[in-house]
């Protein structure tokens, strides 16, 4: 028996001591958000993206899924180079909308030491946080399935589970941002992989944007020198201008790179507008416990229309603010401000398109310029062969706005965007607020319109 005993207890020391010696993989999470966020991806962390880790001359292959159209490709992925802004399609690899993510394959070309394995995302909303979990492999492993497709256990086929990503937040509100993730072990290198594995997931599914933003992935190896930190145009961008808001709260930066001719503009009109009017319409568009954006981006660049908003991005067509100089360009860009303002994140695909966009419209042509006379009386007379319907949109749904808050409730456009920006929309509310349905209302204004425009 004593012998015996002997004999476990040197076992007991030798399992010890494996145990203490067994690898002990970290998840380590960086994360800014939307108000800290900036293109240099610089985390408190300490992680930074890198221009020349094993992922550079890496094989990324998309094992299952479909990338979305606005999707940049694979090579994304691990060029070194980061998006100048939080909403840039081009610039991140995601899936396709409506579908539930996908697998994608590294190919290190040869087994390594994996030192760390990095992935970073940016997104102002649901498609900022990452969930996925990390699998590796050096390939040797008898009956080894190099693409396993959804439904196969990867665990099954040469495979081994490293690390479960999910840096979501309980707090929705508190999602978009940037991320950087890290994934290292306590007592060393990871392992000698040559192949990894990413099973990435969506973020939420409640409407078909879950698929997150991804903007690089880095692979450490823990045999090569360090890696040199990512540069690149995007990173080391410069702000045209920069401005702050008549009360101090937010930051107003305009990328006019691309419309040199409109400089001077942008200075001595459009700055001054905003820095006025941004506070004022986040006055006109309170909610309880809300603070609108402490900054956003203008870009100003040759596209396609006018301009449009995503979280707190604007990008206009600087072809056409220039034809608009003394008339409608700044106008333009007050109603994408009021669009930021609204900030209605995750819950925007809930809301009506025509109470959205009506209310920016509102905002822009009764409060900011009414002497433009761009939505009322004048401009309906200016329309030929018109019917006005409450819900056609932008100037014409403002019109019946001014004309609900004139004649049945001041705080209409307010309540109703509070009610969008908490996902909490209800045609209801119109009855509750002024005692009628939204068609009622829309009835009454159109006979009160028609006979007006016969005067």
């Amino acid at each position: 028996m004593k012998y015996t005993s002997c004999l476990t207890l040197g076992a007991a020391a030798l399992l010890l001591a494996a145990l203490a010696a067994r690898a002990e993989v970290k998840v380590t999470v960086g994360h800014n958000g939307n108000d800290q966020a900036t293109p240099a991806f610089k985390f408190d962390t300490g992680l930074a993206v890198s221009a020349t880790d094993a992922a550079t001359a890496a094989k990324f292959t998309l094992v299952d899924g479909t990338a979305d159209d606005s999707s940049g490709d694979l090579g994304k992925l691990h060029d070194g180079k980061l998006p100048a802004e939080d909403d840039a399609p081009g610039d991140n690899f995601f899936f396709q909308a409506g579908t539930t993510g996908g697998r994608l394959r590294v190919d290190l070309g040869g087994a390594i030491s994996v030192k760390q394995v990095n992935t970073f995302s940016w997104h102002p909303n649901t498609r900022g946080p990452q969930v996925y979990k990390l699998y590796a492999s050096d390939g040797s492993a008898a009956g080894f399935n190099a693409s396993p497709k959804k439904g196969t256990d990867p665990e099954s086929c040469g495979w081994k589970l490293i690390a479960s990503v999910n840096t979501k937040s309980s707090d929705d509100d508190n999602n978009g941002g940037q991320y950087g993730v890290s994934i290292t072990d306590s007592t060393g290198p990871i392992g000698s992989y040559r192949f990894l594995l990413f099973d990435i997931g969506v973020t939420e599914n409640e409407d078909g944007f879950g698929n997150t933003f991804y903007s690089e992935i880095d692979v450490l190896d823990a045999s090569a020198p360090a890696a040199s930190p990512a540069g690149g145009e995007a990173a080391e961008a410069v702000p045209s201008y920069v401005f702050k808001t008549a009360d101090g709260k937010c930051e107003i930066t305009v990328h006019e790179a691309e419309a040199p001719r409109l400089k001077d503009w942008v200075q001595t009109q459009l700055a001054p507008a905003l820095a006025e009017w941004y506070p004022k319409i986040a006055a006109m568009l309170p909610s309880e416990g809300y603070s609108a954006p402490t900054n956003f981006s203008i870009t100003l660049k040759p596209v396609d229309g006018v301009a449009f908003t995503s979280g707190r991005r604007v990008v206009a067509n600087s072809d056409w603010l220039e034809s608009e100089i003394g008339k409608e360009a700044v106008g333009s860009l007050v109603h994408e401000a009021v669009h930021v303002v609204q900030h209605f994140g995750g819950n925007a695909t809930h809301n009506p398109g025509w109470l959205v966009e009506g209310t920016a419209d509102y905002i822009r042509w009764f409060k900011y310029e009414p002497q433009s006379h761009g939505a009322d009386l004048v401009w309906l007379r200016q329309q030929r062969h018109f019917t006005p319907r409450y819900n056609d949109s932008y100037r014409v749904t403002a019109n019946f706005l001014n004309w609900v808050s004139e004649k049945y409730d001041a705080k209409i456009v307010g309540q109703m965007n509070a009610a969008m920006r908490d996902g909490k929309y209800d045609d209801g509310l119109w009855r509750q607020y002024t005692g009628k349905s939204a068609p009622e209302l829309g009835a009454e204004w159109q006979r009160e319109i028609i006979a007006q425009l016969a005067k």
